[in-house]
């Protein structure tokens, strides 16, 4: 997120990217490297939308995030919470159970929101795979470049600016199969669905389907009826 992003936009991306289906998504949103010029001005805006999240039954339509799995994963998704702190992750939000009656059935975890300032952190470098989101600061576009890319997957990117040539540029350089521009999770039937790393085996949709079905072979035609001999 850069500092001429929309921030409305922005915050809005970045709440469906992170807790639609409470996180448990290949293409979820997981970190949010984010201008310091904006730091604050994200943070005040995001943070209540976190907080305002409904959780509860997955069958009422009201509901924005329901619970996860399973228990086993449930326990997986909160030892994340205790790896973070154990590295000097600040929890901003979430990072435990909710505790209401709507959600004393199930295996919840309230929509988290992690501070991390060094991306090498398990938390900025792993999959959770659940309602977490970091959020670490950059100064200029070659450190968020570089920070973006430095992790062992690459299915998924997204980022937020009004400056198109900078967007373009940014958007070539990050090591992902898909990047959204202003936007994220937005998928189109007739565009490639992969990523690079180790994210993915390949592409589906689009012609780059047929690919993965497909072998190539190469037919070589000789028009010479000369018989083809050793240079003397």
């Amino acid at each position: 997120i850069f500092d001429d992003a929309d921030l409305e936009s922005a915050v809005q991306g970045s709440l469906f990217a992170a807790f639609h289906n409470q996180g448990q998504a290949c293409i979820a949103g997981s970190r949010i490297l984010l201008h310091e010029s904006v730091w604050d001005k994200f943070l005040s805006a995001f943070l209540p939308r976190i907080r305002s999240l409904r959780i509860g039954d997955p069958l009422d339509e009201k509901t924005q995030m329901g619970p996860l799995t399973s228990k086993d994963h449930q326990k997986r998704v909160l030892e994340y919470v205790d790896i973070a702190k154990g590295e000097g992750a600040e929890i901003l939000y979430g990072g435990k159970r909710p505790d209401t009656p709507e959600t004393s059935r199930g295996y919840y975890v309230l929509p988290t929101l992690v501070r991390a300032e060094n991306p090498n952190m398990r938390i900025c470098q792993e999959e959770v795979f659940g309602p977490f989101i970091t959020v670490t600061p950059f100064a200029k576009e070659e450190e968020a470049v570089a920070i973006a890319n430095g992790v062992p997957y690459g299915l998924g990117a997204g980022l937020w600016t009004q400056n198109l040539r900078r967007a373009h540029g940014v958007a070539a350089q990050l090591r992902a199969g898909m990047v959204w521009i202003n936007s994220y999770k937005l998928v189109d039937p007739a565009s490639p669905f992969g990523g690079m790393k180790m994210s993915g085996i390949g592409r589906e949709m689009g012609f780059e389907t047929m690919r993965e079905y497909t072998q190539v072979k190469s037919v070589l035609v000789g028009y010479d009826f000369e018989p083809w001999r050793w240079p003397e």
